[in-house]
């Protein structure tokens, strides 16, 4: 993991910054998202990502892992998981579908974080990988860490775009590119705001277990809804 990234920013710049790159209004294309619930996720979804990072082609691969990851070596790195030192987010379908995670990766001090994300191909342009990346900032400014690196493939433009609103400063070497975002202190508001988003995320996923439950008991009482 590199390193080299700049000195901390101000508090009152880089938050300016930040709030610049949160999703406002409707996404450049597809649906808007309303709200967006992100769930942690936890050893029992351990599952739920290997399937969801199997389920990546060859492009996808390659824009989560900066090259074009074999089956096995997903698998090992969804067995190298460590859900309690980092943060693993997700977003589900309405059918409890893992579209779209987000690993943030903390070092032995806790300083530095690295944030990866991966979103199925059919659901780009409507604003997920900005949320969970707004996501993941909160939660590195809450466990104390000053910076986040972010390795981007250089193709990778729309989250290029996302790390430079930011503040983030971009270097590349060849076809990748790595982003090192200084992050300010956390603040009352942004624990609050974590509890409140994790507690909210954790009532939508058992509405939708519900509404599954419900479904299998009678199939042709709801309708089929996705994230297509």
């Amino acid at each position: 993991m590199q390193r080299s990234y700049s000195g901390r920013p101000s508090l009152k710049s880089q938050t300016d910054h930040l709030e610049t790159a949160l999703p406002t209004g409707a996404p450049p294309a597809g649906k808007p998202w309303h709200w967006l619930p992100v769930r942690t996720l936890a050893e029992h979804h351990r599952g739920r990502v290997l399937d969801h990072l199997l389920t990546l082609g060859d492009q996808d691969r390659h824009l989560r892992f900066g090259h074009v990851a074999s089956d096995e070596q997903i698998g090992r790195y969804v067995a190298q998981l460590d859900f309690g030192r980092d943060e693993i987010f997700g977003v589900f379908d309405d059918r409890l579908t893992l579209v779209a995670m987000a690993h943030l990766a903390f070092d032995s001090d806790g300083g530095l974080a690295e944030f990866g994300v991966s979103v199925f191909a059919h659901l780009r342009g409507r604003g997920i990988g900005a949320r969970l990346f707004s996501h993941a900032v909160t939660h590195a400014r809450n466990r104390g860490a000053h910076s986040m690196a972010i390795h981007i493939a250089r193709e990778n433009t729309a989250m290029l775009s996302i790390v430079r609103r930011a503040g983030a400063q971009i270097s590349f070497d060849g076809p990748d590119a790595v982003a090192q975002l200084g992050l300010p202190a956390d603040t009352l508001g942004s624990q609050i705001e974590a509890i409140v988003e994790r507690q909210a995320a954790d009532f939508d996923y058992r509405i939708k277990l519900q509404v599954l439950r419900l479904d299998k008991l009678w199939p042709n009482l709801l309708p089929k809804r996705t994230l297509s």
